[in-house]
């Protein structure tokens, strides 16, 4: 008998407190070094412009070049995940960011949190004990991320806004399923003009327990649970 092997999921399915299910791929080792790697270059780069400058003015310039390069040190990536939606620069290249556990951006606490604790991910040298926590978390946490409840994910790629009757967007009256989504949207953006209105009425009646209404009635409110999923306005 061949044994069963159990196979690395790197997606993670979130709800959010909307009732919003999130797809999010969460983000290896591998990239999130390779993004290290550029976030320290650049502050590589940062430090020697400072130096060569700040060494003109000799031991006041060393001084304030040693305090330049703890605030930078701490607080760059801080910055930059609150400020630009979870990504450094090196995030950014590789198409990664970082969220809360929940799927909200990243907020001050959390990213101080897991920034601060950088010097524990660090030992005994050059993020050891950071690499191994990763490998033996299935969310790939070091120990930053466990303490502020962020996870680093991949960025999803932007899709073509889906072209919905426009209608006051409504929200869910209760949680549904990534796929139910999908398939309300499939139908709002299909409906309209590939549907004939007896067709529409008969798949939206399907659903009357969702939309506690049927005929013309239940599509159109089928229509507005759509415009709510996609953000419509």
């Amino acid at each position: 008998m061949i044994p069963t092997v159990e196979l690395l999921d790197t997606v993670r399915h979130i709800e959010t407190p909307e009732g919003v299910e999130l797809e999010l791929r969460l983000a290896g080792p591998m990239v999130r070094a390779l993004a290290w790697i550029i976030d320290f270059l650049i502050r590589l780069g940062l430090y020697l412009g400072l130096g060569t400058v700040l060494s003109e003015l000799g031991d006041f310039g060393v001084g304030l070049l040693l305090i330049l390069i703890f605030v930078l040190e701490w607080f760059y990536p801080v910055f930059f995940e609150v400020y630009y939606d979870g990504a450094t620069p090196g995030k950014k290249r590789f198409g990664i960011k970082v969220l809360c556990d929940n799927g909200l951006p990243i907020d001050w606490s959390s990213s101080m949190q897991r920034n601060l604790l950088r010097f524990v991910d660090f030992l005994p040298f050059f993020y050891g004990f950071g690499l191994m926590t990763l490998l033996l978390n299935r969310d790939f946490k070091r120990m930053g991320d466990m303490t502020a409840g962020t996870i680093v994910v991949y960025q999803n790629a932007l899709l073509p806004a889906p072209n919905l009757p426009l209608v006051e967007p409504q929200a869910l009256a209760f949680p549904l399923s990534l796929s139910e989504q999908r398939a309300i949207i499939a139908f709002a953006e299909r409906a309209p003009t590939t549907l004939s209105p007896e067709r529409s009425e008969e798949l939206a009646a399907i659903v009357q327990p969702l939309t506690g209404r049927s005929g013309p009635s239940g599509v159109q409110v089928l229509y507005q649970l759509a415009n709510g999923l996609v953000g419509g306005k």
